[in-house]
């Protein structure tokens, strides 16, 4: 398995508002692809979340992929809704699924306010699991996304790394509409949902094509998703040249701008590709193009 026995068992049980864990991963898991593991590991906890996966990718009419162990794991641990993110350590996120319109909004939350459970798990190797977003560790550790997470709609988060020894690929999220923890069985299937997200990222599965018919690219990633992120993308290359700097601090400018008007990212971005937008190197001249 991919997990230490007594993670992957559930055994450890955790208390209070959130914690972070470091889970400790073989590097070896790489040598073998998921088909090739799944056929390792049948009746064991892991062959039985793969079944999950694959079942979920049955139903979508796809190959089995990174999203659909995203969707599996929101039923299977009993959450409310989830969302999956690809990136390499340092970048931020292109959100591959997301299972309902609060999963979105507490996705791009994390990516405006650059803090949040899904930004500390892959910091920290661990996973981040807030159970209550009303206590006041919670309002100290994210100041701003802790409540703008409680308005949308969310009580409760629990982030995974998606990672394989020095490899990080992105983020597993879930959440709960009300807080509480998840159970230790929960935890340990949540731990190894997020195992098989990592996989089958790094697995060439996801370098072939998407399936047209169900609207979905490479990966399960839906176009609409796909195509947020090419807009933010694109946003923050024209912002490089109207505001003469680099991606870095363009892409932060981006994030200010949608924090303090209180609009969307994704909105945002949208009107500045559209030209409706122009952000100046002045601050308080931007408006209209």
């Amino acid at each position: 398995m991919l997990l230490p026995r007594h993670v992957a068992s559930g055994h450890p049980g955790w208390r209070g508002s959130f914690c972070s864990l470091r889970v400790a991963r073989p590097r070896r898991a790489l040598q073998h692809g998921p088909a090739v593991l799944a056929a390792r590991m049948t009746g064991s906890r892991a062959g039985r979340i793969w079944g999950l996966v694959a079942a979920q990718a049955g139903r979508r009419g796809g190959r089995v992929s990174a999203a659909d162990a995203c969707a599996a794991a929101v039923a299977a641990v009993s959450v409310t809704g989830g969302w999956l993110t690809a990136a390499s350590d340092g970048e931020a996120g292109h959100l591959m699924r997301v299972t309902d319109a609060v999963s979105e909004q507490l996705a791009e939350l994390q990516l405006t306010l650059g803090e949040g459970p899904s930004l500390d798990a892959p910091a920290s190797g661990g996973p981040v699991l807030a159970s209550d977003l009303g206590t006041a560790e919670a309002g100290r550790r994210w100041p701003a996304f802790a409540a703008a997470a409680r308005q949308a709609g969310a009580g409760a988060i629990f982030a995974f790394p998606l990672r394989i020894g020095a490899i990080g690929v992105g983020a597993l999220g879930l959440y709960r509409g009300r807080p509480g923890p998840l159970s230790t069985f929960q935890l340990g299937d949540a731990l190894v949902f997020a195992d098989t997200a990592t996989l089958l990222l790094l697995d060439g599965q996801d370098d072939t094509p998407g399936n047209p018919s169900t609207g979905t690219l490479p990966g399960g990633q839906p176009a609409d998703l796909a195509l947020h992120r090419a807009e933010i993308d694109q946003a923050t290359g024209m912002l490089t040249e109207q505001l003469g700097t680099g991606i870095a601090s363009a892409f932060m400018r981006l994030r200010a701008y949608a924090f303090v008007n209180d609009l969307r990212l994704t909105d945002v971005a949208r009107d500045i590709v559209g030209r409706r937008l122009r952000l100046y190197p002045d601050p308080s001249q931007d408006g209209g193009a």
